[in-house]
């Protein structure tokens, strides 16, 4: 029977219109009075559950209060960070870059450099630290992409004609092969530098120039990392000219030559200031018998763009572009520094696949503070002087070499 003016709803009806509403709250059920057909709720549980109430508002006001205090403070923090770099761009446009000779050595330079170069000039001074020794032009740039897209395209043509005997093809096809497998891998999560994207080509022309420019070492996996932040942060011209020039540095050409004997002499070196500044973590890393080449040949190869969150990354590059090669190892020991405490609980296996896959929310300003607190001197004897005599004399250098 339907419920009408002269047929009240019955307590079962009563029950099922209480539940017709969207699903009800913690909160909700704490309040709700009995259904009609079910005795009242006794004073003290009333009371008891206004109590549990009241302490859940409070609790929630006070996550809202932190919450919201949070989110001050992170504004306040994004705008001062904000002004920070409009005020170091403004020092760096007005006073520095145009007196660059005279002021890129003095100390109140390499100081603001340490804190990291505000992004809107960051590509005009790595191209001015890094330099062009090889003399590069943006012409030259040209003639070898041209040559580049020569040779794609005789390679599309002969690929049909071709023979698989033909060595020289095979090679040239097999090269092109990495690169554009490479391009797909290069910051997947950025969407720019993948078929289709905006840099997608721009990456593409630099590297197939550079096999043209230096076919003695051609495309080497791991290239397209350095080119796509030099991309990010040049003009294209001008991102080969210092993409050509870095890769020409010693310990680059070294790594990507796969100069066997120099890379060991590399790790050695790393050796000697590793025992200098972690000798309990060494002694560990020893003892699992965990060497430099593991975890230091992806740092090194990609400059660590492929290891660090990209902001980081550029920062490392800041110092890297001011301190040359013997940054890029101290930054290494500032990461093993920054991870000792956790390094040292773990066994081979699981040092190796931390070290090759450092943790996504690695702390900016720690690792800084960690690599600002590892000492560069053994002996001594500074990075160049332990390298230069480890040259001369490897069999004194790193256990690694002895294998």
């Amino acid at each position: 029977m339907l419920a009408g003016p002269g047929n009240p709803t019955s307590p079962r009806q009563g029950v099922r219109k209480n539940l017709d509403f969207e699903p009800l709250s913690t909160t909700a059920l704490i309040l709700e009075d009995r259904p009609a057909n079910l005795p009242a709720k006794p004073a003290e549980e009333a009371l008891k559950h206004r109590q549990q109430y009241e302490e859940m508002v409070a609790q929630a006001k006070k996550r809202e209060l932190k919450e919201a205090q949070k989110r001050k403070k992170q504004l306040e923090d994004r705008c001062k960070l904000e002004e920070s770099i409009g005020t170091a761009a403004q020092i760096w446009n007005q006073e520095i870059l145009p007196n660059w000779s005279a002021l890129c050595t003095s100390r109140r330079v390499r100081d603001l450099w340490w804190q990291g170069l505000p992004p809107s000039v960051r590509g005009k001074v790595w191209s001015l630290a890094v330099g062009n020794e090889l003399n590069i032009t943006h012409e030259l740039y040209s003639i070898c992409l041209a040559r580049a897209k020569e040779k794609w395209s005789s390679t599309s043509a002969h690929s049909l004609e071709t023979e698989p005997e033909d060595i020289s093809f095979l090679f040239h096809n097999s090269s092109l092969e990495l690169i554009k497998l490479d391009i797909s891998r290069t910051f997947p999560h950025l969407c720019i530098f993948q078929q289709g994207g905006p840099y997608h080509d721009v990456l593409h022309s630099i590297l197939g120039a550079y096999t043209c420019y230096r076919p003695d070492v051609g495309y080497v996996q791991g290239m397209s990392f350095i080119a796509a932040v030099l991309i990010l942060n040049l003009d294209t011209a001008d991102a080969f000219i210092a993409f050509a020039n870095l890769l020409n540095k010693p310990c680059q050409m070294a790594f990507f030559r796969v100069d066997h004997s120099l890379m060991l002499t590399y790790f050695a070196a790393f050796e000697v200031f590793f025992e200098e500044n972690l000798p309990k973590l060494f002694a560990h890393f020893q003892k699992n018998n965990l060497t430099p080449d593991i975890y230091l040949i992806d740092w090194i190869f990609t400059l660590y763009s492929k290891s660090l969150p990209l902001d980081l990354a550029c920062r490392v590059w800041d110092v890297f572009c001011r301190d040359n090669e013997e940054f890029l190892f101290r930054t290494g020991l500032g990461l093993l520094r920054l991870y000792q405490d956790v390094l040292t609980t773990m066994d081979f296996i699981h040092m190796a696949q931390f070290l090759t896959r450092l943790p996504e929310n690695l702390p900016a300003e720690q690792l800084f503070q960690h690599i600002a607190a590892v000492h560069m001197t053994s002996r001594n004897r500074k990075w160049a002087q332990v390298l230069q005599a480890l040259q001369k004399d490897p069999e004194r250098g790193s256990p690694v070499l002895k294998r």
